[in-house]
């Protein structure tokens, strides 16, 4: 289909007219956090593909209506977000108990979390549900660092 940045970038500008019809491009693109010029590219877009209808509300003001075809592509777009985030996660879970396989293998005994943001909890929950502790600091005994890299899961060894 499109790019998970194409489809959250569609499924939010769909979902906004749907809230709000009479909302402005430059609301969109503060909600959003894009220029307005990237606002009217891909209302453009949408509109010359028919997911969105403009009616002119007064002189100056546009209201932006969803047609059924756009309505039908937000349905789409919505389930293909879902597929993309569950297919990271899978990854993300694959990485993180292969990473928790070696450092149990080579007699680590808790794992530092190394990094923020939603893999860096996958990686939290997998430790827990496998029985390895997560730490803060290390405490004397052998600790694994698990160092998220974007969407990758790195195992680093630590000394102590």
């Amino acid at each position: 289909m499109n790019s998970t940045q194409e489809i959250v970038r569609d499924l939010n500008l769909l979902e906004e007219i749907e809230q709000d019809p009479d909302t402005t491009q430059a609301t969109l693109a503060d909600q959003l956090g894009v220029a307005v010029g990237t606002v009217n590219w891909h209302m453009k877009r949408l509109i010359a593909k028919g997911y969105v209808k403009v009616k002119r509300a007064e002189r100056r003001k546009l209201k932006y209506i969803i047609t059924p075809e756009g309505i039908s592509r937000r349905a789409k777009l919505t389930v293909a977000y879902i597929e993309q985030s569950m297919l990271l996660y899978r990854k993300v879970r694959e990485q993180a108990m292969h990473a928790l396989e070696q450092a149990e293998q080579q007699g680590f005994q808790q794992v530092r979390i190394q990094g923020t943001g939603d893999v860096a909890d996958i990686c939290r929950l997998t430790c827990l549900e496998q029985g390895m502790e997560v730490v803060t600091e290390t405490d004397g005994r052998r600790t694994a660092v698990l160092v998220i890299d974007g969407s990758k899961v790195l195992l680093e060894k630590s000394a102590v």
